[in-house]
């Protein structure tokens, strides 16, 4: 005789998928009452920290006088520049050590570790995306800092492969974290390293020759470039590679679920 599932993990593909979405809509409302729902203006600090930190970069390079340099608009620069960098940054810096405070959570079966990894990463895609919008509109409505994107659609594809790297990144560094406490001790300085390598404060047009070469092996560069295409596209000479940087997206997500599931097996043994 056929034992029935347990009660609420359903039978099929579309019911377990269902179950899992409750999971992860539980662990969002979670997240966000313990992380912004008892501080201050609450769930508002999401998208309102992004937003405060990317309009002090751009005053500070306003200040300095950088847009004298080139007729690239400096908010556009500075806004595509630090909000990719608040994604992968903030995203990582979430999923490192994240079960350890939730591990009561994995005595519900429905609950899996991956979901606890995709309910801090969707919030935090959620908050930087915002924050990017509103920044964008914002200079739109009340100043002359910024033009509209030439292309929307690029911006929005740009945006969407530059969230996918972040979370496959973020699983992966998630998961090694679980297996060794020294990606929590490296990982922070690593962080500080890949902020003027990811393409944030130049344009790879700019650079000569060798040092093009060099930053055409880093996908937050292409993420980057792309979306910067898109906004300002005809100011300058792109260089990305979208093959490139989807490749290193599918590489991403699946060696970090690959070692999910190795942390789990271990877990178990």
């Amino acid at each position: 005789m056929a034992v029935p599932a347990p009660p609420g993990l359903g039978h099929t593909f579309f019911e377990q998928l269902l179950v899992q979405r409750r999971v992860i809509g539980a662990l969002l409302m979670r997240e966000m009452l313990t992380r912004y729902g008892r501080r201050n203006i609450g769930f508002l600090w999401l998208f309102a920290e992004p937003m405060m930190v990317t309009l002090i970069v751009t005053a500070l390079w306003t200040t300095r006088g950088l847009h004298q340099y080139s007729d690239i608009p400096i908010a556009a620069f500075a806004i595509t520049g630090y909000s990719g960098i608040q994604l992968w940054r903030n995203m990582s810096r979430r999923c490192i050590d994240a079960i350890e405070p939730n591990r009561a959570l994995l005595r519900h079966r429905p609950v899996k570790m991956l979901d606890i990894y995709l309910a801090r990463m969707l919030l935090e895609v959620a908050g930087t995306t915002t924050s990017f919008a509103l920044l964008c509109v914002m200079f739109l409505m009340f100043s002359d800092q910024i033009t509209p994107p030439e292309d929307i659609l690029e911006v929005a594809y740009a945006w969407g492969l530059f969230a996918w790297f972040s979370m496959g990144m973020s699983i992966s560094l998630g998961a090694l974290s679980e297996l060794t406490p020294l990606v929590n001790k490296f990982w922070p300085p690593f962080i500080y390293i890949f902020y003027p390598l990811s393409g944030a404060m130049f344009l790879v047009d700019i650079l000569p020759h060798g040092m093009r070469e060099f930053v055409a092996y880093i996908p937050m560069v292409h993420a980057n470039e792309m979306l910067r295409h898109g906004f300002f596209g005809s100011h300058f000479t792109a260089h990305y590679d979208i093959s490139y940087l989807i490749g290193w997206c599918l590489g991403l997500c699946v060696f970090g679920l690959g070692l999910s599931r190795m942390t789990v097996e271990h877990r178990l043994s």
